[in-house]
Formats: C-alpha cells, sequence, structure tokens
C-alpha cells in the first residue's frame, strides 16, 4: 500500500472533518498496513448531521415520489460503475475477497426499486355513518440507520433507499472496522442531486456517535443491524429518551438439519458454504449442523473436502475465496473458540494447517474448522462465533432434532435437507426462526419476502416489501360530511 485514504464525515451534503478533528487509523487485515485514517465523529458532529436532517425534511418529504426517486436512480447507477473500486475498498479494510463482492449488485437493486415504489398508501372508510375517514402513511422525519461491518454497502442500500424514499432524511453511521465505502457513498450524494441534509453519513464508534445517535431525542426511528448486545443497549436508549421506533437484525445461531434421505453431496456443499462464506462472518450462517446417525460419516468426509478446497490468502487477488477475519479483535475472538473447541468437542478437524496466530503471520486468516459432538449446553453451541467454525452433531430421531435446533436464544435462519415434502413442511413450522430454508441454506433467500428473525435475532422485518413500512407513521384522519349521514 502506498496511499493512506483520508476520510471525512458527510454533513448537510459537506465533507467536513469531526468537529474536533480526531481520526483514527484503520489497517489492513491481510498486510497489517495502515489504510485510512478515518474521522472519528463526535457527539457535536452527530447534532450538526441531525440539525441537517432536520432542516431537510420539509422540503424533502414535500416532494413527489418520483422526484425523490430520481437522485436514487443515479445512485444505483454509480455504485454499478465504480463496483471493483468499492470491492477493493472492502478488501483492504474488513479482509473481503473481491472474488464474493456481489455487493453493488445488491444495492443498485435496492436503489433503483426505491426509486420507483415509493408509493406508500393508507386506506379509507365509510363505516361510520357521516364521516369519510382516512389513514395516512407519513415519514417520521429524521431516522438513524447504524450499519454492520460485513456487508456495509447492502447495508447501506437497503436501509436509506427505503427511508428516504419515504420522505425521511437520515444520518447513517458506518462501523469502525469498514467505513471506506460509506464514506466513498458519502462522496456522491449531492452529484446525485441529493438536496443538503437528506442523507448525512458519520464515522466512528459506537460508543460515541452510535451512542448519541440512539439517545437524540430528535430522531424518530433507528434500524440498525448487528449484535444482540448492541441492539438491547440501543432498545435501553430507545426507551430512556424519546421511545423511538427501533428496527433490529441481529445476531444467529443459525441450525441446519440434514436428514438421511437427503442429497449428501448437495448439503455438504451448501452448508460448508454457508459457514465460511466470508470467512464465517455472516449472522445467518448455519454454525450449527444436526446430522441424521446414519449419514454423519459420510456427510463429514463430504463437507471437510469442500473445507478443504477454500482459497486462502489476499482478499484482492483474484484466486482468493477466503480471506481474514476484520481486525485483530475479531481475530482473536475466533482463536478462543477455537480453543473452547478443542475442550469441548470429541473431535477437532482443522481443514488446514494450524490456525494461524497472531505474531507469526500479518494476515488474521483462519481455516475452516469443524468440531464434533459438541455438548448442547457448550459456549461454542449457545454463543455467536462469527468466524469459520461449525458444529456438527448428530440426532437420532426428527423430534430430538427439532428439539437441539430450537435451543437456542437466536432464531434468524434455519434449514433442513430431506427428500421427504410433508417432514419438510412439518419441521419447517416447528422451527423457531424467521426463515428456513429447504434443501437450501442461507444465504438463500428472495427480495420479496421478510427478512428478520425470531427470539433475540431481531424485532421487525426488512425486504422490498416490508422495508419501507418501517420508516412510516399511520395517521387517522377523521372527517366529519355533512349531508351524508345515511352512509353505512
Amino acid at each position: 500500500m502506498t496511499e493512506i485514504l483520508q476520510t471525512q464525515l458527510l454533513i448537510n451534503n459537506k465533507l467536513v472533518p469531526a468537529s474536533d478533528g480526531a481520526t483514527f487509523d484503520l489497517y489492513s487485515p491481510h498486510t497489517g498496513e495502515k489504510v485510512a485514517k478515518v474521522a472519528e465523529a463526535t457527539r457535536e458532529d452527530v447534532d450538526l448531521a441531525v440539525d441537517a436532517a432536520e432542516a431537510a425534511f420539509p422540503a424533502w418529504s414535500a416532494m413527489s415520489p418520483f422526484e425523490r426517486g430520481k437522485p436514487l436512480k443515479k445512485l444505483g447507477e454509480l455504485v454499478m460503475s465504480e463496483k471493483d473500486e468499492l470491492a477493493h475498498l472492502d478488501a483492504i479494510t474488513m479482509g473481503r475477497p473481491v472474488t464474493t463482492f456481489f455487493d453493488s449488485f445488491y444495492a443498485a437493486t435496492h436503489f433503483n426499486y426505491f426509486a420507483e415504489a415509493a408509493y406508500p398508501q393508507g386506506h379509507t372508510s365509510l363505516n361510520t355513518p357521516g364521516f369519510l375517514n382516512m389513514s395516512l402513511r407519513q415519514p417520521f422525519g429524521v431516522v438513524a440507520i447504524i450499519i454492520p461491518w460485513n456487508a456495509p454497502l447492502v447495508f447501506f442500500s437497503k436501509k436509506v433507499a427505503p427511508a428516504v424514499a419515504a420522505g425521511n432524511c437520515v444520518v447513517l453511521k458506518s462501523s469502525e472496522k469498514a467505513p471506506l465505502t460509506s464514506w466513498k457513498l458519502s462522496q456522491w450524494i449531492e452529484k446525485c442531486g441529493f438536496p443538503p441534509g437528506v442523507i448525512n453519513v458519520l464515522s466512528g464508534h459506537g460508543r460515541t456517535s452510535g451512542d448519541a445517535l440512539s439517545m437524540h431525542m430528535k430522531v424518530r426511528a433507528l434500524s440498525f443491524t448487528g449484535s444482540t448486545r448492541t441492539g438491547r443497549a440501543i432498545q435501553i436508549a430507545s426507551a430512556k429518551s424519546n421511545l423511538k421506533k427501533v428496527v433490529f437484525e441481529l445476531g444467529g445461531k443459525s441450525p441446519c438439519i440434514i436428514f438421511d434421505d437427503a442429497d449428501i453431496e448437495q448439503a455438504a456443499k451448501e452448508t460448508e458454504n454457508s459457514i465460511n462464506w466470508n470467512s464465517g462472518q455472516t449472522c445467518m450462517a448455519n454454525s450449527r449442523i444436526y446430522v441424521q446417525e446414519g449419514i454423519k460419516d459420510k456427510f463429514i468426509e463430504a463437507f471437510s473436502t469442500f473445507a478443504r478446497q477454500r482459497k486462502m490468502g489476499d482478499p484482492t487477488s483474484p484466486e482468493t475465496n477466503h480471506g481474514p477475519q476484520a481486525d485483530k479483535v475479531q481475530h482473536e475472538a475466533v482463536l478462543r473458540f477455537i480453543d473452547l473447541g478443542k475442550k469441548d468437542a470429541e473431535k477437532t478437524i482443522d481443514t488446514g494447517n494450524e490456525s494461524i496466530k497472531l505474531g507469526e503471520s500479518k494476515s488474521l486468516l483462519v481455516h475452516p474448522v469443524i468440531f464434533t459432538n459438541v455438548p448442547e449446553d457448550s459456549r461454542l453451541t449457545k454463543e455467536e462465533v462469527f468466524g469459520p467454525v461449525v458444529i456438527i452433531n448428530s440426532f437420532k430421531e426428527e423430534s430430538e432434532a427439532i428439539a437441539k435446533a430450537n435451543d437456542t436464544e437466536f432464531g434468524l435462519y434455519a434449514a433442513l435437507y430431506t427428500k421427504d415434502l410433508e417432514r419438510a413442511l412439518r419441521v419447517g413450522k416447528k422451527l423457531e426462526s424467521g426463515m428456513v430454508g429447504v434443501n437450501c441454506t442461507s444465504p438463500t433467500g428472495c427480495w420479496d419476502l421478510p427478512f428478520g428473525g425470531y427470539k433475540g435475532s431481531g424485532t421487525g422485518r426488512e425486504s422490498l416489501l416490508e422495508s419501507m413500512d418501517h420508516f412510516l407513521e399511520t395517521k387517522s384522519l377523521y372527517v366529519r360530511v355533512g349531508g351524508i349521514g345515511g352512509i353505512v
């Protein structure tokens, strides 16, 4: 690396340093080199961004959906034309291989859809004699968005697009681990035609700018994707401030059940991809796999074969499909779980050499690791690792598999593999999860079905059809109309 990037905050369509000039350093998880000096937003910066959004709201919300859609369209075009640079920025900041970067297509889909679909509908009623009543769907005003680091462009688009399309003005905080794609988009906001204050983009740590947004009395709704622990803290902050509406997509400990009539090769290939894609750093990865006893050995053999085919290394290389963990904190956390698994599991299968330790290499790489026969009360079974670590346990009967799969406080994504359609529907209905894959697993989904979780995995749902509802208030309007008292 030769160039160290210097990022700014976007407030009121102006790229500015933090109010106190503070920055923090960002390092490549592969080379260890410094890649950027990132502006650290203060509470004063949060106030300035919220004030800018509040000032922009009356004019922005008064525009037609067609007019609000024009800059969204342009933003969609830019994220596609600049997809290679955006992929590179995620590669150097959190180790995401450029070969796995689908995010520009995802973002463009959301920007384009909400550019044309932002026509929220209320309804009318003649059921009260003498009245023509109606409900209205109206934007909140200022909304906050806090996005994670594992797919920042995905979450920028899926939250910002419906929020501004609905007529709100946004203050977004990127993750301190991966702020560069959000910073790059912030440079295009004015160019795309968004008026000052409609979209404001801050970088910084949660304890300062994230907490300030969560507690802010002028922020009326907040959408967050990240850990369950942080989601709980934001909900408490909402309760202590103005009871702002909160929408959460949180952690997961997703189970997958493999019945003995399943296509073993397909199940092994897809479950291996689910847990090891993005180096295991996905909330819906199937980190717990339950295999019926008669096929367990054959399944583990096939799964291990696929895991050993991962091409580990430089995330900017076209040959790599498995990059490092996002930073030293994440790397150390994964290694601690691996050490725990070696104590708790009956067997450990490391698909490479020994997991790379800090100090032995600059790259924060971790080989995919398989643990078998792990106790159901182990921390490894209960807690989200967010790394390329999978548990493969066995079961005898269907009821046992369902009980084990549901024995968790998470409920984001579950999956099952079987050729028995009746069993698929029966088990799918009983799994306590917001999403269930049948003969497929995460990240399989679809644009127009709700995305979100049960239990500690979140509140609310997101999708092309669901997301805009989170950014709209509902108002009932009762209109007395003289001379029509006979309406029934």
